[in-house]
């Protein structure tokens, strides 16, 4: 009777670890899948910037434009990408 009980438990166990890595796992993809998105509306961003040179605007308009379509999703002012003038 012991053993049944201790193997019920080491069960239950079992299936407690395995149900907190699906969890973690399905946590990790969801981060990833926003990731992701985050990414590609950064290069829509830039993408956009390179556009507004390309048209003659002054860089600074441009970069006003660049700041407002990144506000929330990067760090810092450049849309968390600096590069050298």
């Amino acid at each position: 009777m012991k053993f049944v009980r201790a193997l019920l438990v080491g069960v239950g166990l079992c299936c407690s670890v395995a149900s907190a890595v699906l969890a973690a796992a399905a946590h990790a993809d969801k981060e990833i899948r926003e990731d992701i998105a985050r990414h590609r509306a950064i290069a829509v961003a830039h993408e956009n910037a390179a556009k507004c040179l390309e048209s003659g605007k002054a860089e600074a308009v441009c970069g006003k434009e660049l700041q407002a379509a990144c506000k929330g999703l990067a760090i810092g002012k450049f849309c968390g990408m600096k590069h050298a003038h």
